[in-house]
């Protein structure tokens, strides 16, 4: 039988391994045109707004959208967003 393929590595702490992200679409990202900071599940998110600006080489208009993208995963999710503009994440320490 098959070894079934999962999207979390060994330890099961949810994160993807090169061949899960490959099949995730360009959407279900932050950052859809540089495939980066993944928004499928809760704990991605959390993620995502945490390593905001930790993303290199993005317009002020691709963060924008970023952090368009991480309210709608957040509330898909039911992760709470306080940040009321993406440069609130942008400048957080």
């Amino acid at each position: 039988m098959p070894k079934k393929t999962t999207n979390t590595t060994e330890k099961g702490k949810g994160k993807f391994d090169t061949a899960a992200k490959d099949h995730l679409a360009d959407n279900e990202y932050a950052f859809p045109k540089m495939r980066k900071e993944p928004l499928s599940s809760a704990s991605h998110v959390r993620n995502a707004m945490a390593r905001f600006d930790q993303v290199q080489d993005v317009t002020d208009e691709e963060r924008k959208e970023a952090f368009e993208h991480i309210k709608k995963a957040a509330r898909k999710f039911g992760v709470t967003v306080h940040e009321k503009d993406w440069k609130e994440l942008a400048h957080k320490k």
